[in-house]
């Protein structure tokens, strides 16, 4: 259900998916491994976690996401108009 407009139900493939985070326009996806997927509207970068690793928690704001790393750092890509990509001081241990 729900638009697919960014091709943001496009996760048919997704595989060892142990977690889930959506927006109105991308849909993130956290593996098993500690790698996340995602895809949908990516004009801002927000579906630029392939290079991401160690992650253990993910969440999808309107043009952002966040991962919690499992060294209790974070990080963020996507639109930072207000500053919600600014997370590279956050230690959350």
């Amino acid at each position: 259900m729900g638009d697919n407009d960014c091709g943001q139900r496009n996760v048919s493939g997704w595989t060892s998916i142990t977690q889930g985070a959506a927006s109105e326009g991308h849909t993130v996806g956290l593996k098993s491994d500690g790698t996340v997927v995602a895809v949908g509207d990516t004009g801002d970068g927000q579906c630029e976690v392939g290079s991401w690793t160690g992650i253990v928690n993910i969440a999808a704001g309107s043009y952002h996401t966040v991962g919690l790393k499992s060294d209790g750092t974070v990080v963020a890509v996507g639109s930072n108009a207000d500053g919600q990509c600014d997370v590279s001081s956050w230690d959350l241990n």
